[in-house]
């Protein structure tokens, strides 16, 4: 594969992930919920590693070539994100955090605070979050992308553009490279978008139950307009 091809992908790639949409309404309620952000950002981006795989393994094309097929995940898609975005709201009064509740955070969810007893300096350690919370980040953020018909579609629009058929690697091994280039790209924006939100927001309790609401909204809106698509081709 040539710089130029890999390069004009990383340039449409950086474009997509700084797009905001669910993903980042996601990023941006786990980072102000979560004690880390690395299990939700890791979830969204292994949807983005199931859409790859499909696409290397010609799948992708099926499904998109399947009516029921596509229209029974834009449902399932629709419907998850809509849980979510109701589950988001739910929650907003409760978003915020103090520097403390962050310290614990950058430190991997374990920080010791210094606490006088008896005239002597005792360390207390905070707990880490338990695991079940980890695995529901990941699973959600996976949830989020992972169903998300628009982001498989994208990707069969997306990466044949940037494929050589005549190139001298196959084409699922150029299809398998650039995919992991859009999830390495995602890693980043996500991270960023998370630890951003986390730092701006933490000592602005009210800022960030506003921003987790708003987080909230774009999820059922983005849901709402996927029900609607489809229930006017059902109907058409």
């Amino acid at each position: 594969m040539e710089f130029q091809q890999l390069a004009g992908f990383a340039a449409v790639s950086v474009t997509l992930a700084m797009t905001p949409g669910a993903d980042w309404a996601y990023c941006i309620s786990s980072g102000l919920r979560a004690r880390r952000v690395a299990p939700a950002v890791a979830g969204l981006c292994a949807g983005y590693l199931f859409h790859t795989a499909l696409i290397v393994a010609g799948l992708a094309a099926v499904i998109a070539a399947t009516p029921q097929l596509l229209t029974g995940l834009t449902l399932l898609g629709a419907a998850y994100l809509l849980w979510l975005g109701v589950t988001t709201i739910r929650t907003w009064r409760t978003a915020g955090f103090t520097a403390d509740t962050t310290t614990a955070s950058a430190e991997g969810g374990a920080a010791a605070a210094p606490v006088r007893a008896g005239g002597s300096v005792a360390l207390l350690t905070r707990p880490a979050p338990p695991r079940s919370d980890t695995r529901r980040d990941f699973l959600k953020g996976m949830g989020t992308s992972g169903t998300n018909p628009k982001a498989l579609l994208l990707y069969l629009a997306l990466i044949p553009q940037f494929v050589d058929p005549g190139a001298a690697l196959a084409v699922p091994l150029q299809t398998l490279v650039l995919g992991l280039s859009h999830f390495a790209v995602s890693i980043v924006v996500y991270t960023c978008v998370s630890l951003a939100a986390r730092r701006l927001l933490r000592s602005r309790p009210a800022g960030a139950r506003a921003v987790t609401l708003g987080s909230g909204v774009i999820m059922v809106c983005v849901s709402l307009v996927l029900l609607t698509e489809q229930a006017a081709s059902l109907l058409a």
